[in-house]
């Protein structure tokens, strides 16, 4: 068996056990206001909802749909689903980037970097549930930076003009999802189209150049299509509306601006000092170090190295604090505070951290050491990573299964009292992962209504033991 296959029981045992707590979550937070709406309007309402009503993002709607429509089993299945998506997407275009660059490397080399730049994203994030458990959040800022990824995946594969025309129409078809989906991810998306559309000047084979900007800029288009339908729709309106944005804050005012710029600091300070990132750069390194030219020649060294990486850090610093622009007149300070809204430019973040390591490993090949010494080495750090994620994601685990016992309890007891004619009952909030629960501080949220609702009770009352 290749050494790679052996690496990967790291990071590929890590994401299975990952998906095996997800049979114990359980709604929580916005799918308490979701899951009426599907059961009593189906995919019309919960699309209305999100489009008339809430944000404007009616593509959030549809997948909410789709997950909602199966009610708490749908909850269950969304974080194992999201594994083999995120997994599938990024093997893929690391292997169709290899073949496209005329690079090969050992087998089971680009799944192993897939599942470590997975790893990272999706269990390496401040607050893990809310990154990969919650799907409420994931549709919104875990799975939209994914989906902007997968968009390169038919482009990778085109060689004929029927090819090429088909990856720019699947281009145009996701960036109008993106735009429904994710005003963050909108903009680091459309950021990344307009520096990789910069970059052809200098980095691009000149018999690419013409194709890859044709590509940039239909994508763009698609992208700026959606937000615009996102942007002049109602649910957009109100939400601007709702929260004072439109009357007493500009995104270009001083204010916001000096805001963002602020807090902005204090999430790349937290990201930057934050260890697990060293498994996306030691994954890097470990391909970078193992690549080969097709024929088994040393590779090349990448054209302009230095104005690849400044040009990928300043691309990330824009991009980050745009979408951190967008958020501010919402959360205003809690921009900070709401870790999942860092997941649109954070999965940008990881792949450049393994596009550096990569540079570097390449660097590397023509050190003399004793063999395979440097590639054991990124291996340890790749397999410490994993092992260092496992503690707090067992942790997790047991927190997500003990609120499923307490949960399940509960809403065994109220539908019980409800069969038999009840109209107001007590509720106790079970929290985790810093989610907002009914009652969760003790008093009534917006959350109450919609457990009132989800129970078909008129009014639901604080307390403070589980029945």
């Amino acid at each position: 068996m290749p050494w790679a296959y052996l690496l990967c029981v790291f990071p590929l045992g890590l994401l299975a056990t990952a998906a095996y707590f997800a049979r114990w979550v359980r709604p929580s937070g916005d799918e308490w206001c979701f899951l009426p709406v599907i059961r009593d309007h189906g995919l019309a309402g919960m699309v209305r909802k999100f489009y008339v009503d809430d944000n404007g993002r009616a593509m959030n709607g549809v997948l909410v749909w789709l997950y909602g429509s199966s009610g708490v089993r749908g909850q269950q299945w969304y974080a194992p689903l999201s594994v083999v998506i995120t997994l599938g997407i990024l093997w893929a275009v690391t292997e169709l980037a290899l073949r496209r660059a005329a690079f090969t490397v050992p087998r089971g080399v680009p799944l192993f970097v897939a599942s470590m730049v997975a790893v990272v994203f999706l269990l390496g994030s401040p607050n893990t549930y809310k990154t990969f458990y919650w799907p409420a959040a994931s549709v919104s800022h875990t799975l939209p930076p994914l989906l902007a990824c997968a968009a390169v995946i038919p482009f990778l594969l085109a060689r004929s003009r029927r090819g090429r025309a088909v990856a720019l129409g699947i281009a145009v078809v996701i960036g109008l999802c993106i735009g429904t989906l994710s005003e963050q991810t909108t903009v680091v998306a459309l950021v990344v189209l307009a520096a990789a559309l910069v970059m052809t000047f200098w980095a691009a084979d000149e018999r690419q150049r013409r194709r890859l900007r044709i590509w940039c800029v239909v994508g763009f288009a698609g992208t700026v299509a959606g937000a615009l339908i996102l942007v002049t729709s109602p649910g957009s309106r109100h939400r601007r509306g709702r929260f004072g944005a439109a009357r007493d804050t500009s995104l270009i005012a001083p204010d916001s601006l000096a805001g963002t710029a602020r807090n902005f600091w204090h999430i790349m300070i937290d990201t930057i000092s934050s260890w697990p990132y060293l498994g996306a750069i030691a994954a890097g390194v470990l391909l970078g170090l193992v690549m080969r030219a097709v024929g088994g020649a040393r590779p090349d060294p990448p054209r302009r190295p230095v104005l690849l990486v400044c040009a990928g850090a300043v691309t990330f610093l824009v991009a980050g604090y745009l979408a951190t622009l967008l958020a501010y007149p919402v959360f205003r300070s809690g921009v900070v505070e709401s870790t999942r809204l860092w997941n649109d430019f954070r999965f940008l973040y990881i792949v450049l951290l393994t596009g550096l390591g990569t540079l570097l490993g390449q660097a590397l090949q023509g050190v003399r050491l004793p063999a395979g010494s440097l590639r054991w080495a990124a291996a340890a750090v790749c397999a410490a990573v994993c092992v260092g994620l496992a503690p707090p994601l067992v942790h997790l685990g047991d927190q997500v299964r003990t609120r499923a016992h307490d949960w399940e309890r509960q809403d065994t007891w109220l539908r019980a009292r409800v069969a038999r004619g009840a109209r107001v009952l007590p509720y106790t909030p079970t929290p985790i992962g810093d989610m907002t629960e009914p009652f969760g501080n003790g008093k009534r949220s917006w959350s109450t209504n919609c457990v009132a609702r989800y129970y078909h009770l008129t009014r639901v009352d604080y307390s403070p033991q589980l029945p």
